[in-house]
C-alpha cells in the first residue's frame, strides 16, 4: 500500500479474501490491526502465505478503509484474478496377485506426470496404506542424494512410475471381505519447482475392487516346476468357500481334456461340507506321458446342495522332460 500526496490514517477494516468457485477464504494479515498513519510516499505491506487446494479461477480481493486529514472516510477495493492449474497428474492401476499363499496381495502402479510448464523435483512420494494393509515400495536400488533423500527431476510432461505391494495385515479376513471394494490408502506427494516453491498433493482414498471369484475359489498350494515322463507327481490344491453358506462338495476328474497327463487320483471323492470362509485341501496324482509344457485341467467340484458344478481348467502348468 502506497500513499499519495497527503497523509492517511488506516483503520482496522483492512481485509484480504481469496475466492474460488466453491468457497471464500479470509486471509488474515497484520494489516487488519495496523491503525497506522502513512506519510506521502510511505509503503506498508505484508507477505501472506496460503495453501491453495483447488484448481480453476481464483480471485484475490483486497479492501482498505482509511481516513484523510480532513477526517473523510474513504474506501477502495482491488481484484486480482489468476488461474490455478494442476501441477501434476496422477494415474493409478491395480493388479491382483494370484500366486500361492500370497493370493490376496495387491500391486498398485502410480504414474506421476509433471503437467506444469516448469521443471520440478519430486522430494517424496509415499503410499499411506489403510488399516487393513501394509505397503512396500518396489524399486531398483538407487544412489541417494547428499542429504540421504532420493530426489527425482521431472521436466514438463515427464512421467515417473512407482510400484507398491500391499499385503493384508491378517489372513483371518474372509475372501468374501476382499471381494468387495476396499480402501487401499492415499498417495502423498511433495515436490519443489525450479524456483524453490514447495507443493504438496494427497489423493483421496484409493479404492480397489478385487476380482469376483464366485462362490468357490481354487488355488494351487504346491506344484512342481518340472516332472519326468512316466513318473507320477503330486499337486496340492485348496478350495476356498467365498459364499455365505455351507457347500457340500464332491470332487470329480475329467481326464479327456488333457491326454498328455493321466489323472491317477480317484474321482468322486467326498470333500464334505465346507462352512463359509473355510478351506479344504486335496491332492492330485498325475502321470505325464508326453514331454513338453503341459497344462492341468479337468478338475470338477460338485455342490450337492444346489446341484451346481464348478469347473477348474488350466489351473497350473508343468514342464515334462
Amino acid at each position: 500500500m502506497e500513499e499519495g500526496c497527503y497523509p492517511v490514517l488506516l483503520e482496522e477494516d483492512c481485509w484480504t479474501d481469496l475466492q474460488t468457485t466453491n468457497q471464500r477464504v479470509a486471509l488474515h494479515s497484520k494489516l487488519q490491526d495496523a491503525n497506522a498513519t502513512l506519510q506521502p510516499g510511505q509503503l506498508l505491506g505484508e507477505v501472506i502465505s496460503h495453501e491453495i487446494k483447488e484448481v480453476g479461477q481464483h480471485i484475490l480481493v483486497c479492501a482498505v478503509t482509511y481516513k484523510t486529514p480532513t477526517d473523510e472516510k474513504m474506501y477502495f477495493r482491488k481484484f486480482f484474478k489468476f488461474p490455478v492449474t494442476k501441477p501434476i497428474d496422477v494415474r493409478t492401476k491395480f493388479y491382483n496377485a494370484e500366486v500361492g499363499l500370497f493370493n490376496n496381495d495387491v500391486y498398485l502402479e502410480a504414474q506421476i506426470q509433471n503437467t506444469s510448464a516448469t521443471p520440478m523435483i519430486l522430494e517424496k512420494v509415499v503410499l499411506e496404506p489403510s488399516d487393513f494393509y501394509t505397503s512396500t515400495e518396489i524399486s531398483p536400488p538407487l544412489v541417494p542424494a547428499e542429504n540421504g533423500k532420493k530426489l527425482f527431476y521431472l521436466n514438463p510432461k515427464d512421467i515417473r512410475q512407482y510400484l507398491y505391494c500391499l499385503r493384508p495385515k491378517t489372513a483371518d479376513y474372509s475372501l468374501n471381505y476382499y471381494r468387495g471394494g476396499t480402501s487401499i490408502g492415499k498417495l502423498d506427494m511433495v515436490w519443489r519447482t525450479n524456483m524453490g516453491e514447495r507443493g504438496r498433493l494427497q489423493t483421496s482414498a484409493l479404492q480397489r475392487m478385487a476380482p469376483g471369484y464366485g462362490d468357490l475359489r481354487l488355488t494351487i498350494e504346491k506344484v512342481p516346476a518340472t516332472a519326468k515322463v512316466r513318473q507320477t507327481f503330486e499337486v496340492i490344491c485348496r478350495l476356498h468357500n467365498c459364499s455365505d453358506r455351507s457347500l457340500d462338495l464332491v470332487l470329480t476328474l475329467d481326464g479327456s481334456l488333457q491326454p498328455a497327463l493321466v489323472l491317477c487320483s480317484t474321482s468322486g471323492v467326498q470333500l464334505g461340507q465346507l462352512p463359509p470362509n473355510s478351506t479344504v485341501d486335496f491332492t492330485l496324482e498325475l502321470l505325464p506321458v508326453t514331454p513338453g509344457l503341459q497344462s492341468i485341467s479337468g478338475i470338477r467340484v460338485n455342490d450337492t446342495f444346489l446341484k451346481r458344478t464348478y469347473e477348474h481348467d488350466d489351473i497350473a502348468q508343468v514342464f515334462v522332460t
